[in-house]
């Protein structure tokens, strides 16, 4: 029988269902399934989204993927949530409500007020949550409605946010990023070494992390990195290298929003969005998986985004299936790992992963530069939660049933009462206050007016 990473044979009979599957990025997921079917042994996959005309593209080139690399796991395609998820072991979220429309305003209209415009984080990252998660918690009721037993893997941005969300309410629910691994592979390269020996010291929040430590052997060898290959770490970064060097430590790219700010404006505003250059991409990829003869991921799809989470998410679905016990890098509540932080906050460091979840390891104090910044960033995603539920019970979405399409709508109900209206503005006012890229009164309002004029239709309060 096939091993999991933890040496424990994983349920030999595993469903999977992936929330979002009609993504173009989907292949990079069917594609680490068929290689590591011996990690992950399904015997079904089930894509659901809405988007029925991308999922049947999509589901019949994964069925190829699976042919060619001799997988005999079963792959279907749904847009009914319910009975896409009935029996999944476990469920992946990838969904993006609004699609590429959405993110590339959120890339835009901050610029206007002179602040980053980003998906993740700053006023378009606070946008995309309060988008996401009422449906996210939706999906995540209808699952748990369907099996109670059964666990969230969240890959869904604001990860931090959307995590935290599910874990508040009471769900199964993991948090992952591709960035740890990402690093762990560019340092394995970059040694000589095999990814698995490489382990991180990886600490903070989803997007605002640093490897504080690259041990192989238990020798840490992060000095050796810096030294030798300081220049291409940076450039990797787009930070100066004399600022890693001060640092001491690599941090995660999304920390040039923070310590590069302005700079980062002037560059964003001189360009196109990311989201036009994903959107441009996402045309050519499907052109693409509509040939017959495609059975593998295409090389265009590299330039899409999220490197090695097909792998990302195998190792740590094979985990919990299988009750490894073993260390790896997710989103997790904080249950004082961090004694800085409330115990809900939910934090990205090495975890051990098994049946019962994710279990922080300790972690060596944080130095001021980077607690600091941990605890307002904190701050900011705890009134950022608050602000996404606004409005009631999930804010009355019906988010299972539009989730999941990249090119989407969700439903809101119309309009709201003026006391609900004031409470949300006043809610997402607080969170865009808090956050330490914005932070001055007059932005704030701006940026309030923008969200809400940009999101009306997702707000059920607007």
């Amino acid at each position: 029988m096939p091993q999991s990473p933890g040496g424990r044979p994983p349920s030999p009979r595993i469903k999977l269902a992936v929330v979002g599957g009609g993504s173009t990025y989907t292949p990079e997921l069917i594609d680490g399934f068929a290689r590591l079917r011996d990690v992950l042994p399904l015997e079904e996959l089930v894509l659901i989204d809405p988007a029925t005309d991308r999922l049947e593209l999509i589901g019949r080139l994964a069925r190829r993927i699976f042919a060619k690399q001799g997988h005999p796991g079963r792959v279907t395609w749904t847009d009914d949530l319910d009975a896409g998820v009935d029996g999944a072991d476990a469920v992946l979220l990838q969904l993006r409500v609004g699609g590429q429309a959405a993110r590339n305003q959120d890339e835009t209209w901050p610029l206007e007020c002179g602040c980053v415009g980003q998906e993740t984080t700053g006023a378009g990252g606070l946008a995309k949550a309060l988008r996401t998660v009422p449906v996210v918690l939706d999906i995540a009721e209808r699952v748990r409605r369907r099996n109670p037993d059964a666990w969230l893997v969240d890959f869904t941005n604001p990860v931090g946010i959307v995590t935290r969300a599910l874990l508040t309410h009471g769900h199964k629910a993991v948090g992952l990023c591709n960035v740890a691994i990402g690093f762990q592979r560019k340092f394995a390269r970059l040694l000589g070494v095999a990814p698995d020996q490489v382990e991180l010291e990886h600490v903070g929040l989803n997007h605002l992390t640093w490897e504080r430590a690259v041990r192989v052997n238990g020798e840490d060898m992060l000095p050796k990195l810096l030294a030798e290959h300081g220049d291409a770490i940076a450039d990797d970064l787009h930070m100066p290298r004399r600022l890693v060097d001060r640092l001491g430590v690599v941090p995660s790219y999304y920390l040039r929003y923070y310590y590069q700010h302005d700079e980062v404006v002037r560059e964003l505003r001189s360009k196109p969005s990311r989201a036009a250059e994903v959107a441009a991409i996402e045309k050519q990829l499907l052109d693409l998986y509509g040939d017959p003869a495609l059975d593998e991921k295409p090389e265009l799809l590299g330039k899409r985004g999220g490197a090695f989470y097909s792998e990302a998410a195998v190792a740590l679905t094979s985990s919990l299936l299988a009750d490894t016990g073993d260390i790896q890098i997710v989103n997790a509540f904080n249950n004082g790992t961090l004694p800085f932080l409330p115990d809900d906050a939910v934090i990205e460091v090495p975890a051990t992963v098994g049946a019962a979840g994710a279990v922080p390891l300790p972690v060596r104090p944080l130095e001021p530069l980077f607690a600091g910044l941990v605890a307002n960033v904190t701050a900011y995603e705890h009134l950022a939660l608050e602000a996404a539920l606004v409005g009631g019970r999930y804010a009355g979405r019906e988010g299972g049933r539009n989730a999941g399409r990249e090119g989407g709508r969700d439903t809101a109900r119309e309009g709201g009462s003026r006391a609900a209206r004031e409470g949300g503005r006043n809610a997402v006012f607080a969170a865009l206050l808090s956050h330490p890229l914005i932070g001055q009164t007059d932005y704030a309002d701006r940026l309030t007016d923008e969200l809400i004029a940009h999101n009306r239709e997702h707000l059920t309060w607007a």
